[in-house]
């Protein structure tokens, strides 16, 4: 199943092109999905990307409950220099640290800053059983090693590991911007036990870390997407796929904050990304706002909790 085209294919080239031309980011686990939006529209606002995840050129993706899925580090790299950034991919598992550390070094001597990070590898679908509903599959029928690692080591720490390695060399300069993407619905239960609490302590972690970087004037936020057409979704019936935000809808979001010169009024606390539509007045690449939150609070989905 094909994406829709994007709005620089659409209506010319976006009004943030080549805004982010000297400065340089970090996307992790951008393979494919909300990681590969990001990037990307990073990539139309020109700046470098380093792309990073687990799947490479010739090599298959981590099975998930719904089979394999198709987004290499290498794809999201090209259309990263397609779209008029530099995009630069480097094979790195986050949940390994000296992964991450080479990583971080590389940047460094390479191009000797680091403004942008968005933490966005997840491990959480890459198991056996998929994210289901509490009273589908309750908490102590998980096989516990195995979610503790997709929901903490995979997700959680891996998020907290960069940051730690990160941060010396983004502190280098004042005004850096650190995303964290996560699953956020007004501190709503989020189905699962595991996947609640690994969620919200990614969103408490921008809350701590921004009281320990506000003197130097960088920002930490974290964004929820809500439901995206991600390449894992590929599997819903297709009338609820076209009601579903793309990627890019994410990417667009994290460029308007990075372009944003009071954007540090927002550290520490968890975005919207229909919110950030609404203020910063962008679109999703059909040229819909999309508020899947605001949506999701009027009308329920029948049998879920309110999530």
């Amino acid at each position: 199943m094909t994406s829709p085209p994007s709005l620089s294919k659409q209506n010319g080239t976006p009004p943030w092109a080549g805004k982010l031309r000297n400065r340089v980011a970090l996307v992790t686990g951008s393979s494919r999905g909300v990681g590969r939006g990001i990037a990307i529209v990073l990539g139309e606002a020109g700046a470098t990307v380093y792309v990073t995840g687990r799947t490479v050129q010739g090599k298959l993706s981590s099975k998930g409950p719904h089979g394999r899925v198709r987004g290499t580090i290498h794809d999201t790299a090209r259309e990263v220099t397609d779209r008029g950034g530099v995009g630069i991919p480097v094979r790195v598992d986050h949940s390994r640290d000296a992964e991450t550390k080479r990583l971080i070094t590389r940047i460094k001597n390479r191009e000797g800053r680091l403004d942008i990070l968005v933490n966005n590898a997840f491990g959480g679908e890459d198991g056996r059983q998929h994210i289901l509903t509490y009273d589908g599959f309750p908490f102590w029928k998980h096989d516990f090693e195995e979610w503790w690692y997709r929901m903490f080591t995979a997700y959680l720490r891996s998020g907290l590991a960069t940051t730690y390695y990160a941060l010396p060399l983004m502190l280098r300069r004042r005004g850096g911007l650190i995303v964290n993407t996560l699953w956020w619905n007004r501190d709503r239960y989020l189905c699962d036990l595991f996947f609640d609490l690994a969620s919200c302590a990614v969103g408490r972690m921008a809350y701590g870390l921004d009281f320990e970087v506000r003197s130097k004037a960088m920002t930490v936020v974290g964004v929820s997407p809500g439901w995206t057409r991600t390449e894992h979704m590929d599997h819903m019936a297709p009338a609820i796929l076209k009601k579903l935000p793309s990627p890019e809808y994410v990417g667009r979001a994290v460029v308007h904050l990075a372009l944003d010169s009071k954007v540090r009024a927002k550290s520490g606390k968890v975005l919207e990304i229909g919110s950030l539509a609404k203020e910063y007045g962008f679109t999703n690449i059909d040229g819909r706002v999309i508020d899947y939150h605001e949506d999701i609070r009027r009308r329920p989905i029948p049998g879920w909790p309110p999530d």
